[in-house]
């Protein structure tokens, strides 16, 4: 899977923001404000940093080598999973997935009533 792929997979989720986070040199997908995936290069290779449960970043980490704690966030949150690695593109984008409804589920009742879901 390449960042291109990956990027156009999340751009089409409802609400879906592109900015460029300069310091870390990432691109940051927001729905109303609120992260659910980075793009990066991390040590030469195409990653995307996403959030899931505790419980589900230990076991992705224990089982893949590919996907570690992020750097710049909530390492028990956030996951860094490399885009050429072993992790299946089909397990990437239940990721994705599971990373926007988790943003999506923190959003007040009025902001959530404003994306076309």
């Amino acid at each position: 899977m390449t960042d291109s792929e990956l990027l156009q997979y999340c751009m089409a989720k409802p609400g879906a923001e592109q900015s460029v986070h300069s310091d870390w040199k990432a691109t940051q997908i927001k729905v109303a404000d609120v992260l659910f995936a980075m793009v990066k290069i991390v040590e030469e290779r195409p990653a995307v940093s996403l959030k899931t449960s505790p419980e589900l970043a230990e076991l992705l980490r224990n089982e893949h080598k590919d996907v570690r704690p992020s750097k710049h966030l909530n390492k028990a949150h956030w996951s860094t999973v490399y885009l050429d690695g072993t992790l299946p593109a089909s397990q990437i984008y239940y990721l994705v997935d599971a990373s926007y409804q988790q943003a999506i589920a923190t959003l007040p009742d009025e902001k959530r009533k404003l994306l076309p879901l």
